[in-house]
């Protein structure tokens, strides 16, 4: 007797992660439920899955039942999804309500990991997306042709510790700075303002780093950078970047560094021992 297919739940938000994740998920043969939200997820995930449904953001009762309905195993969440309205209560039924007030820190990796306990809960373990894209984790070392300099390294070392420690605070992933001055610190906005505002006040040669936060789950959130990370820094005249290694997600890798390289931009994946003493 043959063992049943194991189905696979993927919350789907936007960009083009839950595409990836889906062809993943249907390359080792699993089934795909996907659920899918209007004005948030990209509906070029559609055509991978074996059951789809589009529902409104911040029905967690009915996300739920969907996949209890269709008999998802373990659950993935990839894709941007807008936080504001996420948070915003008129949306929310009484089970996201519920867990969002037993949340005393709002932070992106407190609530998502109170989200995966509730899979959790009803026998649908949230895991990894990059378990299915592996290729996709950031490799440790210089990535493009030019290496950090020692001004740039300084800062990498400097920039880690401030982004660990405001990662400790669940505030958010990513600095920017230059010569040991910060000039931004990512919060709600995202990473891709936050190098534009940083580098709008340090001027050129600022460095950017995205680091996982301390407690984070690897299963709900990965940082994640690609094409529109290094042109927000090229436009900002920024000249290093410092990602943690194998623990964040790097899309269009060859495309990215190709367009790093050809304005002289140093990226580089780092490890805890290379920056703390």
């Amino acid at each position: 007797m043959s063992e049943p297919v194991t189905t696979i739940g993927l919350i789907a938000g936007g960009r083009q992660f839950p595409i990836l994740v889906a062809r993943g998920v249907k390359a080792h043969g699993y089934r795909l439920v996907v659920a899918g939200f209007t004005g948030h997820t990209n509906m070029d995930v559609v055509p991978y899955a074996d059951v789809w449904q589009e529902l409104k953001l911040g029905k967690l009762g009915r996300l739920i039942a969907f996949f209890r309905e269709n008999g998802v195993d373990r659950v993935i969440m990839a894709g941007t999804i807008d936080k504001p309205k996420v948070m915003d209560i008129r949306h929310l039924d009484m089970r996201a309500v519920k867990l969002l007030f037993r949340q005393k820190n709002k932070g992106d990796s407190a609530i998502l990991g109170s989200l995966a306990e509730e899979f959790e809960r009803e026998g649908m373990p949230v895991v990894p997306a990059h378990d299915y894209l592996p290729e996709l984790l950031s490799p440790l070392g210089v990535m493009t042709r030019r290496e950090p300099d020692e001004r740039e390294r300084e800062d990498l070392r400097y920039g880690w510790k401030i982004a660990k420690e405001l990662g400790r605070m669940d505030i958010g992933q990513c600095v920017v700075l230059r010569e040991g001055i910060i000039s931004a610190v990512e919060a709600l906005e995202g990473t891709d303002a936050a190098i534009a505002r940083g580098c709008g006040l340090g001027g050129p040669g600022c460095v950017v780093i995205k680091v996982f936060k301390p407690g984070q789950q690897e299963q709900v959130d990965l940082p994640s950078l690609g094409l529109d990370t290094v042109r927000a820094m090229i436009d900002g005249k920024a000249t290093c970047l410092g990602v943690e290694a194998g623990r964040s997600l790097f899309f269009d890798r060859d495309e990215a560094l190709a367009l790093a390289d050809r304005a002289g931009m140093a990226i580089v994946g780092l490890a805890t021992d290379q920056v703390e003493p």
